[in-house]
């Protein structure tokens, strides 16, 4: 019967190391990733206080064709970033899979492990302790099998619970993959997203170039130009807003009260409010600013800032004269709110679209009529907004894009974490 109890017990102490050199690889390869992503963090974060030093600068064409050359710089090291993480997340996940295998190893061992000490254990309780004491000459040899026995049954019970705690363990491991998995596929389309932003940045520079032919006062006619058509825009969009008299509940919409809405970027920085502000009075025909904007260097992700359906995106540069929101985003809300996210260098999300707070909307950019690159952001009482052909502007002629009652459009500060 010794023999037995040593054989169980050798069975149930066996760990499966099969993976171990390969668990140590793959540790080893995730540490070097994690190294080159602290690398390139610092670097990205220098290549920020670059970039936004260079575009607080007098806005002329040198200075524009520098901070293109930084965006650039910048978006190529984050492109790297998200490179690293991808190949970090396909090395986790291999390496979760391989612990996965080496728990269902555990698992199938422990198993049969029991089955044979339950067995084992059975055939002793067929026998009885009578049994055993009559075939049994010496008496020591009773109590050794007696012993045994006992220490059989506190082993089976001890590694029914560890077969538990595997059991919970693979669990957890398994549900730890899936998350990888999605982070990979959130990492790959973030990838798509930032070289869509690049390819635009590079697009700005070369159209700029050939515009201007690298003189400075091309650069300037331009702007000014730019400003002119901008100008009739805003001045055309306030006369048919201000005469659309749509009917709005105050009621299908929530008071304004701080953290309705989450904030759209990481890093919050305003460079111009809603309403009556300075800017709004240099800059628009109402005197008025229609939204919120954010500093963001070009190839920033943005993020829904609260659950809702993708209910338009459009691209109103595809007009030529047309300056106004470029690439745009119109998010409306369950909650009888509606917002639009403007000047975008790449769109992540189509219509029909239901995405969560905090769901990637796409990448800031310098598309439309802007003063540089930034994120622009109207919220609307969802009653007093529509996406249609707005057939009233030269410029703008059938392009689609959000028209809303002027008594639709909400202080977004209102609706946002206090600051």
């Amino acid at each position: 019967m010794k023999w037995k109890l040593v054989w169980l017990i050798i069975i149930f102490s066996l760990g499966i190391k099969v993976y171990a050199d390969t668990q140590e690889d793959l540790q080893s390869k995730i540490d070097e990733r994690n190294q080159q992503i602290k690398q390139l963090e610092q670097e990205i974060s220098q290549y920020n206080s670059e970039v936004t030093n260079a575009s607080n600068q007098a806005r002329t064409l040198q200075n524009t064709l520098k901070t293109l050359n930084l965006t650039q710089r910048k978006i190529g090291a984050d492109i790297s970033l998200t490179q690293n993480k991808i190949t970090k997340a396909n090395l986790t996940i291999d390496q979760l899979s391989g612990q996965i295998e080496d728990t269902k190893a555990h698992i199938d061992l422990n198993k049969k492990a029991i089955a044979s000490a339950i067995k084992y254990d059975q055939s002793i309780e067929d026998i009885g302790i009578v049994g055993i004491i009559l075939s049994k000459s010496n008496i020591g040899d009773i109590w050794n099998d007696l012993d045994s026995t006992h220490e059989i049954q506190s082993t089976i019970r001890n590694k029914s619970k560890e077969l538990s705690l595997l059991q919970s363990n693979i669990e957890n491991q398994q549900s730890a993959v899936t998350d990888q998995k999605n982070n990979l596929v959130r990492l790959q389309k973030d990838l798509g997203g930032k070289r869509e932003a690049i390819q635009e940045t590079v697009k700005e520079q070369n159209s700029l170039l050939v515009q201007t032919k690298n003189k400075e006062q091309t650069f300037k006619d331009l702007v000014q130009q730019k400003e002119i058509q901008k100008a009739q825009f805003e001045k055309d969009v306030f006369n048919f807003e201000s005469q659309l008299h749509l009917q709005i509940d105050k009621t299908s919409y929530p008071a304004p009260q701080h953290g309705i809405l989450s904030w759209p970027l990481d890093n919050v920085f305003i460079t111009q409010g809603f309403g009556k502000t300075v800017g709004a009075e240099k800059l628009y025909v109402s005197g008025s600013h229609n939204g919120v904007d954010f500093r963001a260097s070009i190839g920033t992700a943005v993020k829904n800032v609260l659950a809702g359906t993708i209910v338009g995106t459009g691209n109103t540069d595809a007009y030529p004269g047309c300056y106004s929101f470029g690439k745009w985003v119109m998010v409306k809300h369950d909650n009888g709110l509606s917002t639009i996210y403007g000047h975008l260098s790449a769109i992540s999300v189509s219509n029909g679209d239901h995405i969560q707070t905090g769901d990637l909307i796409g990448y800031t950019g310098n598309t439309g009529y802007t003063t540089g690159p930034h994120l622009h952001i109207s919220v609307y009482a969802t009653q007093g907004v529509r996406i249609e052909k707005f057939v009233n502007s030269r410029g703008c002629k059938e392009a689609i894009l959000p028209l809303a009652d002027t008594a639709a459009y909400l202080d977004p500060l209102a609706y946002f974490p206090s600051l």
